[in-house]
């Protein structure tokens, strides 16, 4: 599947970019063009350097230039005319031996990319429009950088199919790298209603924004909440001091990233065991990692002490989370979510992310 570059064309920009990358169509057109040119070039200098092997039977007066490329022109299209023809044996021969397959290309190159051109025009509208209809209950991600990818990586190994995670990102660095990983993505400013709306923002279960600066998250968080009233929207910020902006911006959760390895550090600082700790829970696919799960039928009037090979630290009941020291928590309920630390698992390889083919 193709990837199309942004080039300033809005409508490029508005097309789900789908793993497998390849270059503009428009780009791809114009170099087969200059190929083609070149064949006809060519063309014209083999019958200039041996005019005298050709005739004019309609003017006779010998072979120009002029109709050196008029005769690489009518005969490398199959056009053929036949008033200027090749009398002499090598130069037949010539012509059948590099005419006629330059020609063969002239046609494959000129006309077969603009067939490719239309086809795949209307191939990426027609995927484009399929994708759309299908897509809901999903997480969109704005901002593939560091904690956007971090972001999804824990996702995946969460369990989260790739086909239900959507990248938006302005890079188109940053997409390339989405597609490899196997998603789908849009390069784009995130804070455009139309570009939302075609990533369905509307039909979104969460949204994940992870921009560089605080202003363009909150002014994120406040088209995706517009779009999307009931969709959990995670923010993250750098500064403390935005925190109440996001929330009333419409976040539902804020993470605050300079906090957090701030606290980290101090942690780390008090005992290097103790951050080490933090940062092992928080790190994915070694050591520790937390996990949410609903709980299963078996672990039902068990105490949160009594699963075994996890640590259960919190129960989520109703919409609400209850910490393991809560009095509420005593006993696991069906329908319990559960928030445990365990051993952590091997990461995905690449093989499996990526999950989509030609």
């Amino acid at each position: 599947m193709a990837k199309w570059q942004a080039g300033g064309r809005e409508g490029i920009l508005s097309m789900v970019s789908l793993p497998r990358i390849a270059s503009s169509p428009f780009k791809e057109l114009g170099r087969r063009a200059l190929l083609a040119l070149l064949f006809l070039a060519l063309s014209t200098l083999l019958v200039w350097l041996d005019r005298d092997s050709y005739v004019d039977s309609t003017a006779g007066d010998g072979v120009s230039l002029i109709d050196a490329l008029y005769y690489s022109t009518v005969t490398i299209t199959t056009t053929g005319y036949g008033d200027i023809t090749p009398i002499a044996p090598h130069a037949r021969l010539l012509n059948a031996l590099v005419v006629t397959p330059l020609r063969i290309a002239f046609l494959v190159v000129l006309v077969g990319t603009t067939i490719e051109v239309l086809a795949n025009q209307g191939s990426r509208a027609i995927k484009d429009s399929i994708w759309r209809r299908r897509m809901r209950n999903h997480i969109v991600v704005i901002g593939y950088g560091t904690k956007g990818r971090s972001a999804v990586n824990t996702l995946r190994r969460q369990g989260e199919p790739a086909d239900k995670i959507v990248v938006i990102d302005g890079s188109a660095a940053a997409i390339n790298d989405a597609n490899y990983d196997g998603l789908a993505a849009f390069q784009g400013d995130a804070t455009r209603r139309d570009l939302l709306r075609r990533a369905e923002v509307s039909k979104a279960r969460q949204v994940i924004i992870s921009l560089d600066r605080d202003d363009a998250a909150i002014l994120a968080t406040l088209t995706v909440r517009q779009l999307n009233p009931t969709a959990g929207v995670i923010v993250s910020v750098r500064e403390q001091v935005n925190v109440p902006l996001v929330r009333q911006s419409g976040a539902s959760s804020v993470v605050t990233s300079s906090e957090t390895v701030g606290r980290l550090l101090g942690l780390s600082a008090i005992g290097p065991e103790l951050g080490t700790i933090m940062q092992d829970m928080l790190t994915g696919a070694e050591g520790l990692e937390v996990h949410q799960r609903l709980a299963e039928p078996h672990e039902a009037g068990q105490p949160p002490s009594g699963i075994t090979g996890e640590r259960v630290i919190g129960i989520i009941r109703n919409g609400t989370l209850r910490r393991f020291y809560d009095q509420t928590a005593m006993r696991i309920e069906l329908g319990d979510e559960l928030i445990v630390v365990r051993r952590a698992h091997p990461p995905v390889s690449k093989d499996v992310l990526r999950t989509f083919d030609d």
